[in-house]
């Protein structure tokens, strides 16, 4: 009965999540543009897009829930509205105007405004798009998650643990014996081990969200890695020691070097977040283009011999990309544990620098 159920289960996930770009793409006389789709399903939006239809005059409905706008102007503060205002055949409102997903100043025209040089003028847009609904999503599940686990560890204080403790536990009982203790040390690890827990499965919850039909790709925006890799970077340069700062500013080499190791050191600040950053990025976003792009094919070719084998393809692909949101979000919390520990771990320079003369 389980294998049953599991069948049947694992087939609905594929023809919801196939069936979604059919729908997306399905305007009769309308030619596929690849691009297109593959960016409207990796990028952010003002809107939540679920699918779209089209009736028997050609003509495309899309059913979405809109989102909040906020938008901080130059000469009227705040300026809040829903995103369902900009679903006139212009995309203008209230002296707004949104072009690809940005939101430009009207020049009066339907066009957005430009300045001297010919740059469009646009405000501060504080939205709450696609990407920080699906966090707060994530949020939410992770909250439920623990303080369920939270309150089963109190009243079965002592005993072994039972239902969700027993998948949380070891992934916990993981990241601290595996990742924390081994990479900042036994007597620092408890310091740092609440934030390692908490960036490994928010990235990962992430990951798996994106996995889902029309679900957000937040973990492929650059701006969620480059928040996640910049608290990491703080919390690393916070913690360092005297040993860390001196061997960016005084390098264990002879001090002839200083002028060409000095700069070095300084610029491997950046580069960790930095290489955080981008490595994330990459891998989720780049596993969702090969399997956008896989499915492609089915529109393009329109062909059963084509749309059967790459079908299958894309199934197995989608399994692969389950591992790989586990994988990232281990490597990130990984690499952080391990920036942390470099940063606070005790170096015996004066030894080194004895060695090098």
């Amino acid at each position: 009965m389980k294998k049953f159920s599991l069948r049947y289960l694992l087939l609905g996930f594929f023809v919801l999540f196939t069936t979604q770009f059919a729908y997306a793409e399905g305007g009769e006389g309308k030619e596929f543009d690849a691009t297109e789709m593959i960016m409207h399903h990796v990028q952010d939006s003002h809107e939540w897009h679920f699918f779209t239809t089209t009736d028997e005059n050609g003509k495309e409905h899309h059913v979405s829930m809109p989102l909040p706008i906020i938008l901080y102007t130059y000469d009227r503060g705040i300026q809040i509205f829903s995103s369902a205002n900009f679903h006139n055949e212009g995309k203008v409102y209230d002296g707004f105007v949104m072009d690809h997903e940005h939101i430009y100043y009207d020049n009066g025209s339907g066009q957005a405004r430009t300045d001297g040089n010919g740059d469009k003028i646009a405000p501060i847009d504080l939205s709450i798009t696609k990407n920080v609904v699906s966090m707060m999503i994530a949020m939410t599940i992770l909250l439920v998650i623990f303080l369920s686990v939270a309150g089963a560890y109190k009243k079965r204080e002592g005993q072994a643990p039972k239902g969700l403790q027993s998948f949380i536990e070891p992934l916990v009982v993981f990241i601290k014996d595996d990742i924390a203790v081994p990479n900042i040390g036994e007597k620092k690890y408890a310091k740092y081990l609440p934030y390692l827990l908490t960036v490994f499965f928010f990235v990962w919850v992430n990951n798996l969200l994106g996995l889902i039909p029309t679900g957000a790709n937040a973990s492929g925006s650059i701006s969620f890695t480059f928040t996640l890799a910049a608290i990491t970077g703080l919390i690393v340069n916070l913690s360092g020691n005297k040993t860390y700062w001196g061997h960016i500013f005084a390098p264990p080499v002879p001090p002839l070097l200083w002028i060409i190791m000095i700069p070095v050191e300084i610029l491997g600040i950046i580069s960790k977040p930095f290489a955080l950053m981008i490595r994330l990025f990459a891998n989720i976003t780049a596993g969702h283009i090969i399997i956008l792009s896989l499915l492609s094919f089915i529109f393009i070719f329109k062909s059963v011999f084509v749309g059967i084998p790459v079908s299958i393809f894309v199934v197995i692909m989608n399994f692969l990309e389950l591992f790989v949101a586990f994988l990232q979000a281990y490597v990130f919390t990984l690499l952080s544990a391990l920036y942390i520990g470099l940063a606070t771990e005790e170096h015996h320079h004066e030894h080194e620098v004895e060695h090098h003369k």
